[in-house]
């Protein structure tokens, strides 16, 4: 089968938490004999800003990694969809791609109706910014896969999709998995993204004020660290050590005893139910998580069990000296996170989810009437029992 994928970027990871999962599917995809097409767009936000901070390297670095994936830089103005999709027998594409080939993609599926058509949404702007999303033309998809229930729902609700599926992010075990023989460089370590204040209370709250109070050796990785927040890391004696390539987290991981999960506040309040990548991350690598609140409401996870949940700034200090001082503890959340991501949360359970979506949509289009070329003129009834 041929899949082509239409991503932001695959070779950048610079603020863009999405490339594991991209490269754990295609990774997956490729290994089971499919051919891949990834394509990303030429002047990516996240590659500009990569190689204006570490320039060529960083790139070259990604190919060593990921020596089985690859993409084609397009610009928009000149990318010939009928090469670009010849012989494609499913298409994804992601909803940070802009609107314009989002439309023009579900067009030419309209013409030539040859290949499978999903949109992939894996951020929280159907709910912090719904007139963006509701600009995207889905006429001519087959559905979306939206990475949590709460998402999928938004799309039901709004009438904005004709058929939906939830499809998490997943840990690409080929590269997330336990690392031994490492030295140890501290205690607590936290990797991610500082953002746009959608956290910065959070983050006082869970680690930068437990890590102060409790003098532990800690470091942060990440990018979009303003002044005032690299100031209160060194303010609680935690290094910073700016971007970290996804791939090389695994290293790090291994170089501490205990991590930390705080969710953006719109998947805390707004989005029940999705870690994001992070959680599936530091589970997959074996390191012990402690997570400020949010609401497993799926069940992904066992709490109390793969992972801690604080409930408030002093119950993480309380959980981060336990998990410290308590090699056996350390040790039950160590096996049990791995085991539930290795049970439930790869990349290859993902890919059997994708792939049985696929056949799902085959089967369909099979049995299909003449009306069906057009989905967005199905009466209610069919948009219900389209909707997975």
């Amino acid at each position: 089968m041929r899949v082509v994928m239409f991503y932001h970027s695959l070779t950048s990871d610079w603020n863009h938490g999405n490339a594991h999962f991209l490269r754990g599917v295609a990774t997956e995809l490729i290994t089971r004999g499919h051919e891949v097409r990834i394509y990303e767009p030429a002047n990516s936000w996240s590659r500009e800003n990569l190689v204006r901070e570490h320039g060529e390297t960083a790139i070259a670095d990604f190919h060593r990694a990921y020596p089985l994936l690859s993409s084609q830089q397009y610009n928009l103005e000149d990318l010939d969809l009928d090469c670009a999709l010849d012989g494609a027998n499913l298409t994804l594409v992601h909803e940070w791609n802009d609107h314009a080939l989002v439309r023009r993609i579900g067009r030419h599926r309209a013409r030539t109706g040859r290949y499978a058509l999903l949109f992939h949404d894996t951020h929280h702007r159907s709910a912090t910014d719904p007139a963006s999303m509701a600009a995207y033309d889905l006429e001519h998809y087959d559905g979306v896969l939206a990475f949590g229930e709460a998402i999928r729902e938004i799309y039901i609700r709004r009438g904005w999709a004709r058929r939906t599926w939830t499809w998490h992010e997943a840990a690409d075990t080929r590269v997330f998995h336990p690392l031994a023989g490492y030295s140890s460089e501290g205690d607590l370590v936290w990797i991610g993204n500082w953002g746009d204040d959608e956290r910065s209370a959070e983050l006082a709250e869970f680690l930068l004020e437990p890590v102060r109070d409790l003098g532990l050796r800690a470091a942060a990785y990440g990018v979009r660290y303003p002044d005032v927040a690299i100031e209160a890391l060194r303010r609680a004696n935690i290094t910073y050590g700016g971007w970290l390539p996804n791939f090389a987290a695994p290293a790090v991981f291994a170089r501490y005893r205990v991590t930390v999960h705080v969710p953006r506040r719109p998947y805390a309040e707004k989005l029940p139910g999705i870690p994001t990548i992070r959680p599936f991350e530091a589970m997959a690598c074996g390191i012990p998580l402690i997570s400020a609140p949010w609401n497993d409401v799926e069940g992904l996870f066992r709490a109390g069990k793969d992972y801690l949940v604080a409930r408030n700034g002093r119950q993480m200090r309380e959980y981060m000296r336990a998990v410290l001082s308590d090699e056996s503890l350390r040790g039950e959340l160590s096996r049990s996170g791995l085991e539930t991501i290795l049970r439930r949360h790869t990349c290859a359970h993902r890919v059997d989810e994708l792939l049985r979506i696929h056949a799902q949509l085959e089967v369909r289009r099979a049995a299909a009437v003449p009306a069906a070329a057009h989905p967005m003129r199905a009466s209610n009834t069919e948009l219900l029992a389209g909707t997975e």
